[in-house]
């Protein structure tokens, strides 16, 4: 039998393993806490246990796992006193102090066994499970989702940070214990190796290596077992990031560009509230706190391309629920916001995606927002992609109150994104242009409620109609409804643009449709502007009509 000698010798004598073990890791890495590997010629378990401050040394002295797969779990313990018999309910079934970390769920073989992560860990962190990729996610002050837990099936890594922290306040160590076993096909006289042991301790880790010898068993001779454990230190307390042990960190403040001096140099302030002048006298001197700074339109695509997690809405951007800031987005170019909302409202790192898009002030406020922040007088808005939303909501108004059901159907779930993302695009990117008519075919063209349309309709027309435009155009025409044809040629235009530059490749039939809406002789920008006003006159026409009572079917 032909073997490398030295290979074999350096796999029992676990050199990866011990060098993995020995790393410096760092806070922002993924530890593995659970692991179960096994192969002919291996067998690497990892698991992990809570350690009390007190137990430490014993635990680095005794090099068994201080938790065994499937401990951890509620139990008692029967012990007398005074003659008495007592039964204790002990939470994690011992009380020497050691709790699980992860817990392994088995069920003796009528269900698949898994791994479930300690709640009050899970809780401590406000971690969401994403069940789809079994990750569990922390969503920090300003919105941005950071993975905490990966769950595989044999593998389980948990982010070293947050294990710190959740340490730090439970005052405690993690250790990371493991049963590791090398076999080879070779006697250890073959490599050259003596059987029996060694212990080794160097600070948080100790293990100890032992060879032997199964004599040909089951076609393996030489083994050798890593055994021992790794404990981790807590964060200081003050690290912890948890409220009431945490330190009061300083709020982070970015400058903006308020303006700009004749010989072209930048005049900056921080957008510290708390540094700023308002009309009660604080601050003599610095700017206002309602100083207007300016932001290329750009500034909001980030916020618009992750609408499960962000608002754009009519003089407001939020983040769920965790912020949200006024702002006047009512100009064509660019948006504008208060210095001092900015840093109010801004956690600070939005404050900086705010200020790479920072311009210096052109032109004021628009009457919009003067109006409303100013002078406190309610005021609709102008831009197409507010007036849109505005529309489309009355539309659906009307058609619950005169229909009792949906001219448009509602988008699902999967496609609302379509309609919250729907406006004027800050740039002339072709993608941009096409991602937004497909937006607005779906919500104008696919939507259209066919089933319902078509009791508007002779039944013996029915099975001749094909499409949900021309299906809508005979149930306009058999309801005595007029004007519609303009409409009606504008969805398919739009349809046709869509299907010719979005869900095709683009070629003559394309060049032939773009012509229509003047694609080549300006910007996209104004091309869509255009398409979206047209889409707006659509939502204006059907509420007319709805509202009107004249779509009820015919009695055949």
């Amino acid at each position: 039998m032909k073997f490398d000698v030295e290979r074999e010798r350096q796999r029992l004598a676990q050199q990866k393993f011990l060098e993995w073990i020995k790393c410096p890791i760092r806070p922002s890495e993924m530890l593995t806490v659970y692991l179960n590997d096994k192969a002919n010629d291996h067998n690497v378990g990892i698991y992990c246990a809570l350690i009390p401050e007190d137990h430490i040394e014993h635990s680095l002295k005794d090099l068994s796992w201080d938790l065994s797969l499937g401990d951890g779990l509620p139990g008692a313990v029967e012990y007398h006193r005074d003659g008495e018999k007592r039964v204790e309910y002990l939470r994690f079934g011992d009380d020497d102090g050691i709790e699980p970390l992860v817990i392994y769920r088995e069920f003796h073989g009528m269900r698949d066994d898994y791994r479930e992560i300690s709640e009050e860990f899970r809780l401590f962190h406000r971690l969401y499970h994403d069940h789809k990729q079994d990750q569990y996610i922390k969503i920090d002050a300003s919105g941005s989702e950071h993975v905490v837990v990966t769950v595989e099936p044999h593998r389980v890594q948990i982010r070293l940070q947050e294990i710190r922290q959740f340490l730090a306040i439970k005052e405690m160590h993690l250790a990371v214990i493991f049963d590791c076993r090398e076999h080879s096909k070779a006697t250890l006289n073959e490599l050259g190796l003596e059987g029996g042991g060694t212990e080794h301790r160097d600070g948080p880790l100790a293990y100890s290596l032992a060879y032997g010898d199964l004599s040909g068993l089951t076609g393996k001779r030489a083994f050798s077992r890593l055994l021992g454990k790794r404990l981790f230190p807590p964060f200081p307390k003050e690290k912890s990031g948890f409220w009431g042990f945490a330190a009061n960190e300083p709020d982070k403040h970015s400058d903006f560009i308020i303006g700009i001096v004749d010989d072209g140099t930048e005049i900056t302030h921080t957008s510290d509230p708390d540094q700023l002048a308002n009309y009660f006298g604080a601050n003599p001197g610095a700017s206002h706190y309602l100083t207007p700074v300016h932001f290329r339109k750009q500034v909001l695509d980030k916020y618009y391309q992750q609408s499960s997690k962000f608002s754009v809405e009519d003089g407001y951007l939020r983040c769920g629920g965790l912020w949200g800031m006024m702002m006047d987005n009512h100009h064509a170019d660019r948006v504008v916001a208060w210095l001092g909302d900015l840093g109010r409202d801004l956690p600070y790192e939005e404050q900086l995606h705010w200020r790479s898009f920072n311009i210096a002030p052109t032109g004021s406020v628009s009457d919009t927002f003067f109006r409303r922040q100013i002078l406190s007088i309610a005021t609709d808005s102008g831009r197409p992609e507010h007036v849109f939303h505005q529309r489309y909501r009355m539309l659906r108004e009307a058609s619950e109150d005169m229909l009792g059901w949906p001219i448009l159907l509602p988008l699902d779930d999967q496609d609302a994104h379509y309609l919250q993302a729907l406006r004027v695009p800050s740039n002339d990117e072709q993608k941009d242009f096409d991602d937004l008519v497909l937006a607005l075919t779906k919500i104008l063209v696919d939507s259209l409620n066919e089933k319902e349309l078509n009791k508007l309709i002779p039944s013996n027309e029915r099975g001749e109609i094909k499409g949900s435009i021309s299906r809508l155009e005979r149930a306009l025409t058999a309801t005595g409804v007029k004007r519609y044809e303009e409409h009606i040629k504008f969805l398919r235009n739009l349809q046709n643009l869509r299907s010719t530059g979005t869900a095709h490749r683009k070629g003559s039939q394309y060049l032939k449709i773009a012509e229509e809406f003047r694609v080549d002789s300006q910007p996209l920008r104004a091309v869509f502007e255009d398409i979206l006003v047209k889409g707006l006159d659509v939502l204006q026409y059907l509420e007319s009509v709805v509202r009107s009572g004249v779509l009820h079917p015919e009695l055949d």
